[in-house]
This record gives C-alpha cells, structure tokens and sequence, in this order.
C-alpha cells in the first residue's frame, strides 16, 4: 500500500512539472501573439500607402498605354503560410485543407517547418520551403526570403500566377484562412486619384510603377507573415489553455486517489491495531 501511495505521489509531482511547463508556454505564446498584433496596423498602414501610390502612380500613364501582364500559358504558384512549431493543434491541417486540390497543379511554396512536415505526410512536395519567424522582429526577414525566392522562380518562367494563403485569428470566430491574388497584379485594385493635380516625381511613370509593384507583392507578404505568425501564437495558446484543462483535471483524479489510499492506510493500520489489541488481552485471559 505505501509503494503504492508513493507511485501516486511522484505521478503528482510530474503532473504539477507538466503544468508549469504548458503554462509557461501559454504566457510565451500569449506575448508574442500581442507582440504580432500590435505590429499588425504598422504593416496595414503601410500597405496602404504604397496601395495609393500605385493609383497615383498609375494615373501618370497615358490612357492608351497598356500595363496589363502578357497573356500566355500559365504557371501557377501557391505560398502557403503555415506553423513553424508544435503544439498548436490543427493549425496546419487546416491551412492544408484550405489549399484543397490547388496542391495538385500548384509549385508550392511553405513557410513554417511543422507545416512543411504535414505537408510532406500528405505526399505533398513543396517547390521551395522555409522556417516560419519565431519572433515578431524575424516576420521582416522571413517576408524578404520569399520575396527572392519568388522573383527567381518567376524570372525562371516556373511560374506566372501566383496565390498567398495565410491564417488569421479572429476574436469570437477563431481561425480564419485567406486566400489572395498576388500576381499577375490585379491593376483595377488600385483606385486613380479624383484630383487632377499629378505628384511630383523624378522617375519615368514605368520604372517608378516598376518599383512601387515590388513595394507592393512585399507590402502582403509582410502582411500575410504577420498574420500568420500572431495566429500560430494565438492557437498556441489555446491549446495550452485546453492542455491546462486536462492537467488539471488530472490532478484532481490522482489527489482523490491519494486520499483514497490514505484513508485505505489508515483504515488498514487500525484493523492491525485493533487485531493486535484483540490477541493481546486473549493472551492475558489465558495467563
């Protein structure tokens, strides 16, 4: 019985370990999940300005110049943005998922090492993949490697068309996979100013539409990276809320089972008193 009670004992000492480890990655999580949100409006504001720029950039063209892409056969590319660690429940499944039969035809391009294993287990091999930013100052950096891996491959002729797929957390709905265009540029997507008054520029109106473009395709991918690394770290986080849970509830069983086996120890060592009492005073009447 005492073997047993310290088996339950140290399986209680464990199970406490385990609860500070899921909790402390939940605190991790949650940080950098704010840290990726709070980031998030800088990104917007400013993809929104190279976004006015393009239309007013645009508007410099004569009306009979054509900036609309070369029509031909196309290739079609598919960057998904997935998770770069465990521990975040079907966050990449679902990113999978979400992508369906566009896997079949696509060159595909993964962000995120956990999101490029699943997709390996679903006999899906990537053109290109790297790791996904683990922190909100990496997101930068992460966006700039897909951006020069995409630009060869399109200069390579590997592909034409070519889609982002990023996950985001909305609050009350939970995780949200989006789906956008990225190139060829959708040119009606930028809206030409009302003014007639055209801005002063040192570039010719194509080279400069040239560089805003690339602005552009590197405005979303930063866009998208930061979305996607703020929602890992908000699945993260509810799945260690979850885990936490059942950590919990584990340690009630094991305390009810301790007390259990206490209670049966004592009532074991009062039987064996009683009895030993009993023997004894037999013992006397004897004598």
């Amino acid at each position: 019985m005492a073997e047993r009670l310290a088996d339950i004992a140290a399986k209680i000492t464990n199970v406490r370990q385990l609860e500070a480890v899921v909790t402390a990655m939940r605190g991790i999580a949650a940080s950098r999940a704010q840290q990726g949100r709070a980031l998030l409006g800088g990104i917007e504001a400013y993809s929104d300005v190279v976004t006015r720029s393009m239309g007013e950039a645009l508007a410099l063209l004569p009306k009979e110049e054509s900036m609309q892409p070369v029509s031909g056969r196309q290739r079609r590319g598919l960057i998904l943005f997935s998770a770069e660690q465990g521990f975040v429940g079907a966050f990449g499944e679902r990113i999978l998922d979400a992508a369906g039969e566009s896997l079949k035809d696509a060159a595909v391009f993964i962000l995120g090492t956990r999101g490029a294993a699943i997709a390996a287990e679903r006999g899906v091999d990537p053109a290109w993949s790297a790791p996904m930013a683990t922190q909100a100052g990496a997101v930068i950096a992460t966006a700039n490697r897909v951006a020069d891996a995409l630009y060869a491959s399109v200069a390579e002729g590997r592909m034409t068309d070519v889609d982002i797929l990023f996950p985001s957390f909305v609050p009350a709905s939970g995780l949200k996979i989006t789906r956008r265009s990225l190139l060829p540029l959708d040119l009606t997507r930028f809206r030409r100013p009302i003014t007639n008054l055209p801005p002063l520029t040192t570039l010719a109106p194509p080279d400069l539409i040239e560089n805003l473009a690339a602005e552009y395709v590197f405005a979303q991918l930063c866009n998208a990276a930061m979305h996607a690394f703020a929602a890992e770290n908000e699945a993260r986080m509810l799945a260690m809320a979850a885990a936490k849970t059942n950590v919990q509830t584990k340690l009630e069983e094991l305390s009810r089972r301790e007390r259990q086996l206490r209670q049966e120890e004592i009532t074991t060592e009062i039987i064996e008193l009683a009895a030993g009492a009993e023997a004894m005073d037999q013992a006397r009447g004897r004598l």
